[in-house]
């Protein structure tokens, strides 16, 4: 029998399509599925909070379905060299696989891991996997990368497909002795204070739960998506990034999903919502390709002239936004439902970072840390091209002057208030015409409904067209031709 393999295992927490676990199994050899917590030498890729929650019931999912093939998964504690050289000598392995993590922290650790390895005579194998079309081999015509999304994914759809996804094993075979484990309770990933039922509740976590979410979009939204998925009152997105963060779901798994939907239903509205689902599909291949090629970019504007912008010091005000109490309904609607449930709807998103930024103008660096520690999906290549999109200073990034007003932008995208309603409940009892305008309200309207400003639901904190010219002008000032 071929000697063991011991399979490390980060964000690739699925048995199907995972291209390391395949390699190993087809040696022939018992299979050592092993996770270590090693959140030190993970930096700023370490998961928040609310990522915890939903990395514990995700090694929970996955060592129940290898137990279910015959397999096993080991939970040790880092440093990565020393716990993975160590369960290789305790099984006889003389093979670590591994699939590849754009992320900058993982990406310089897996370089240093895997030389180590090979030096104690491990054969240390990095697999790609987590994108669809590698960052380093998209590149423009010139050899650089890109920075604008449009010939990016035109590139991209020029390439071939992405290969189909494999099943998962029929078996992992293991050890005749298996090693010894922590149990997935002893890595301390919950919270001692019990605050995460609402993110427990919103996300089953495992490849189970991800694979339900992928069919039930498909059969539900698809059609309506390009329409629905600014809509945050009605469920017209996949959420499927938690899973696809963590690879309790792949990448390809999801696009040819997508794509063999749209070939069995060929009726325009579903090829239709297909296109637009695989667009935003490649918006998170862009984000990768840019933390791979603009590291930096995660504390620092791609373009540095940004860097000059004289932002505020406010804690009260960065209170009220992180509390959802900022008496812009929209906005804080998003914060609460982001606080209850670690996850905010995309449009939601954009309307309450260009809150902070441009209405506060405080700097994007304290939003992408909060969402990094409060979004179960908190993944940061996308963290970092959101809000340097919203900031106007990354890649494809809004022009600085696009300041987007909270009360528009939600009776634009949420009509009725259902959104508003679900997570500002002491807002319900307004009319649809005043659900996100409660400062503008007649006192009428106001007693009617139950509402005191200021005590109830509080005044806003700043008036949006005072701030939005205080913005202009901050971003006014660093102004030069160019990006």
């Amino acid at each position: 029998m071929a000697p063991a393999t011991v399979v490390w295992l980060r964000r690739d927490l699925r048995l199907p399509d995972n291209p390391a676990l395949d390699a190993a199994v087809a040696r022939g050899g018992p299979v050592v599925l092993a996770f270590l917590h090693a959140p030190e030498e993970e930096g700023d890729s370490a998961p928040g909070a609310a990522s915890r929650v939903f990395l514990h019931g995700a090694l929970w999912a996955v060592s129940v379905a290898a137990a279910a093939r015959g397999g096993i998964l080991v939970l040790r504690r880092g440093p990565s060299v020393k716990a993975l050289a160590a369960l290789a000598r305790e099984v006889g392995a003389d093979a670590v696989y591994t699939n590849r993590v754009r992320e900058p922290a993982f990406a310089a650790r897996d370089e240093k891991t895997l030389a180590a390895l090979r030096g104690e005579g491990l054969d240390a194998r990095l697999f790609e996997d987590g994108v669809l079309f590698p960052p380093e081999s998209v590149l423009s015509s010139s050899g650089s990368p890109f920075r604008v999304f449009t010939p990016f994914w035109r590139r991209c759809l020029a390439r071939p497909s992405p290969a189909p996804p494999s099943r998962a094993p029929r078996s992992i075979p293991a050890p005749l002795r298996p090693p010894a484990s922590l149990r997935v309770e002893e890595l301390g990933l919950l919270p001692s204070v019990p605050w995460d039922a609402g993110i427990r509740e919103a996300w089953p976590p495992g490849e189970g739960p991800a694979a339900e979410a992928l069919s039930r979009f498909l059969d539900d939204a698809v059609g309506a998506y390009p329409d629905d998925r600014d809509r945050p009152g009605v469920e017209g997105t996949s959420r499927l990034s938690p899973y696809l963060h963590f690879g309790c779901v792949g990448p390809r798994q999801v696009w040819h999903a997508v794509r063999s939907r749209a070939e069995a239903d060929v009726s325009p509205g579903v090829m239709k919502g297909a296109e637009a689902f695989l667009r935003q599909l490649g918006w998170r291949e862009f984000a990768h390709h840019l933390l791979v090629h603009f590291p930096e970019t995660v504390r620092a504007p791609l373009y540095p002239r940004f860097a000059s912008i004289r932002w505020r010091r406010d804690p009260g005000g960065l209170a009220a936004w992180r509390k959802g109490e900022t008496g812009y309904p929209m906005v804080d609607a998003g914060m609460r439902q982001l606080w209850a449930t670690g996850w905010m709807h995309n449009r939601v998103r954009m309307i309450a970072a260009s809150f902070l930024v441009k209405d506060l103008l405080l700097p994007w660096t304290e939003g992408a840390a909060w969402f990094m520690d409060t979004l179960a999906d908190a993944d940061q290549a996308n963290n970092t091209l959101g809000w340097q999109w919203v900031a106007g200073s990354g890649a494809d990034a809004a022009p600085y002057f696009r300041v987007f007003n909270p009360t528009t932008q939600g009776e634009r995208y949420d009509p009725d208030g259902a959104y508003v309603r679900r997570w500002v409940p002491e807002l319900s009892a307004l009319p649809d015409r005043w659900i996100h305008r409660p400062h503008e309200a007649p006192a009428e309207i106001l007693t009617a409904a139950g509402v005191t400003l200021g005590t109830t639901y509080p005044l806003p904190v700043v008036d949006h067209a005072w701030a939005r010219q205080r913005a202009l002008a901050a971003y006014g000032s660093i102004r030069s031709p160019g990006r």
